[in-house]
């Protein structure tokens, strides 16, 4: 069995492990007053969705001996927080993308203002859960989890990212300059999905945790590189959103800067890379590099 199809049997079980807990976490009942359980519902669980970042959690919680019960909470927090930044990715004012994971993207499915609350409040239950949710894990442990998250996605990482990426639409950026936004924008959250995940162990050491932030690293790089390639060579009904958005939108990326080949070339390096800083893992880690591998392999 090649990685690929091994990577994808154990995504399939993480999907449905984490749906199943989003379910249980995502507030259903409807209300006369306003519509956010709905659109958050739609956007977390409607379109489906990968779930490549919540499978990073688990991979990296059972590379370091974590209970796999102990990591549905941080996987779903990671979720929901991925889940918030594209509606607001998504909204007029930023891509004005209608097509997200096959559907339209909430603020046409309900409103704007719908679509920022509920990214909001997707946003806050994120962190109410790794707060007050029983993890079986240290305070001071959850304290260091929730500061990662919290950092990942502030004006350092995510948020800085994207507000880079805004800037730069019409403008061209060095390759260094690239890739220092996709650390913020995309990187920091896998960073933080895969040390959320190794952070669940009790048996986790900080030699290990050095070896998985040089492992994210190299993953989240190959990741956006792979999504680049995709938005020119991928097909809209294949991605579940529209393709060619980067180069009608006129950001820079690294084919746009590199050329298909060589960005195939680069994220293969990364891939090569994140594998060398893990291979003094044992056996537990194989889930890890065999999602390596996926993310570059991968078609949507």
């Amino acid at each position: 069995m090649s990685d690929l199809t091994d990577f994808n049997s154990s995504l399939k079980h993480y999907q449905q492990r984490v749906n199943r807990a989003l379910n249980d976490i995502l507030p259903d009942s409807p209300t006369l007053k306003h519509n956010l359980n709905q659109a958050m519902r739609y956007s977390v669980i409607g379109g489906g969705g990968k779930r490549i970042r919540p499978a990073m959690v688990y991979a990296a919680g059972e590379a370091t001996g974590a209970d796999q019960d102990i990591l549905d909470i941080p996987a779903c927090a990671i979720e929901m927080i991925h889940a918030y930044s594209l509606i607001h990715d998504d909204l007029p004012a930023m891509d004005d993308d209608d097509l997200r994971r096959g559907q339209a993207t909430c603020h046409v499915a309900f409103d704007e203002a719908t679509a920022i609350l509920a990214g909001d409040v997707l946003q806050t239950r994120a962190f109410e859960i790794l707060a007050a949710s029983d993890l079986l894990i240290d305070d001071k442990r959850r304290l260091e989890m929730i500061v990662l998250l919290t950092s990942a996605i502030g004006s350092e990482g995510m948020a800085g990212g994207q507000a880079i990426d805004i800037a730069a639409v019409g403008h061209s950026l060095t390759l260094e300059e690239l890739e220092s936004m996709h650390r913020m924008k995309t990187g920091a959250l896998i960073k933080v999905s895969i040390l959320m995940g190794a952070m669940c162990s009790p048996e986790v050491t900080e030699d290990e945790l050095t070896q998985l932030r040089h492992y994210a690293d190299c993953i989240g790089l190959s990741f956006q590189i792979q999504d680049d390639i995709l938005d020119v060579v991928g097909d809209t009904e294949t991605l579940g959103k529209p393709s060619g958005s980067d180069e009608k939108m006129q950001k820079p990326t690294y084919p746009s800067i590199l050329g298909l080949d060589a960005s195939r070339k680069l994220a293969l390096e990364q891939h090569d890379r994140a594998l060398a800083c893990i291979q003094n893992m044992d056996a537990r880690a194989d889930k890890l590099r065999q999602l390596s591998a996926y993310i570059i392999e991968r078609e949507f």
